[in-house]
């Protein structure tokens, strides 16, 4: 076996990790133009991620077979399944750790939350779509969020109400209603814990941020579909800057720039541009592809030998 065929083939899928994790999701944070998209631009940001977990995965069961007449004669080649190794099972426990960390960490947090809401929230049926898993909290500031899960909430303050019309209330509890629907929570739990288990060194924090005002902006269309443009923009804008609990997903935004980015986005006109689609289609496709096509390569090259 040449020396060079001994460690290609790992060095590539590391490489590979590494661009899908570093240069690729920092140029894809820049492209705003994927926002227009939400749903399709979450399925893109899931299948970056999971082709660069999948990419190291792969690099222990590569090497071996590539490796597999050498591993015993060839010092190179040993050195180089057991680095594979240390690859693989760091990426195979960083991969359930952040499993288990993230899991247990946001179902600890909206257990606790809910378990308060029954405590210090009360139910509402002033409203023209009563909503039975919904609690008003006693709280001047503007807000409005979910506590996703199996038993959901929906939690709405009464400086809301005093500040919002009817119009608009229902826009907000029609997001709401979309992120537990829809069960967005899962989406970005999904990539929270991909982007959790790859090295620190590679990971950018903007990128959650992204995922998750993705999200609100899926949630923020679906309301727009309900009540109109016009009133969820208007509690956009009164929602601008107010806080949620962690762990949570809401109309309120943490920040007004969110804000001004979510109510931009739903001014926008709703035309479909299918160029783009596809584009965006293609690039998840290609993402995922990617490094399966360089285990089958590498495969299928070293076989023929």
């Amino acid at each position: 076996m040449p020396p060079l065929s001994t460690w290609l083939p790992v060095a590539g899928l590391v490489l590979l990790a590494v661009l899908l994790t570093w240069p690729v999701q920092k140029a894809m944070v820049r492209r705003h133009i994927f926002r227009r998209e939400p749903l399709l631009a979450l399925l893109v940001w899931q299948a970056v991620a999971l082709a660069a977990v999948v990419s190291l995965l792969a690099a222990l069961p590569l090497a071996l077979w590539v490796m597999r007449e050498s591993l015993t004669t060839t010092p190179l080649a040993l050195g180089v399944a057991v680095v594979a190794a240390v690859i693989t099972a760091s990426m195979v426990v960083r991969l359930l750790l952040a499993g288990h960390q993230v899991g247990t960490s946001l179902r600890r947090t909206r257990r606790a939350h809910r378990e308060l809401l029954e405590l210090v929230g009360h139910e509402f049926d002033e409203l023209d779509q009563p909503t039975p898993q919904l609690r008003v909290i006693q709280h001047p500031a503007p807000t409005a969020y979910c506590v996703p899960g199996l038993t959901h909430r929906v939690v709405i303050s009464t400086g809301m109400l005093e500040q919002l019309g009817p119009p608009e209330v229902r826009a907000v509890l029609a997001h709401e209603r979309a992120h537990v629907r829809a069960r967005h929570d899962l989406l970005v739990e999904f990539f929270t814990v991909l982007h959790t288990a790859m090295p620190k060194p590679l990971r950018h924090e903007d990128v959650l941020a992204e995922v998750r005002l993705l999200a609100e902006v899926l949630a923020d269309r679906s309301g727009a579909r309900t009540a109109g443009r016009l009133p969820m923009g208007r509690a956009l804008v009164a929602l601008a800057g107010a806080q949620h609990p962690a762990a949570t997903l809401g109309a309120a935004s943490d920040s007004v720039s969110a804000a001004q980015v979510r109510l931009r986005l739903l001014t926008e006109d709703g035309r479909r541009d299918w160029i783009m689609v596809a584009t965006m289609i293609g690039y998840a496709m290609l993402a995922v592809a990617t490094p399966l096509a360089v285990v089958v390569w590498v495969t299928a090259l070293s076989g023929a030998r």
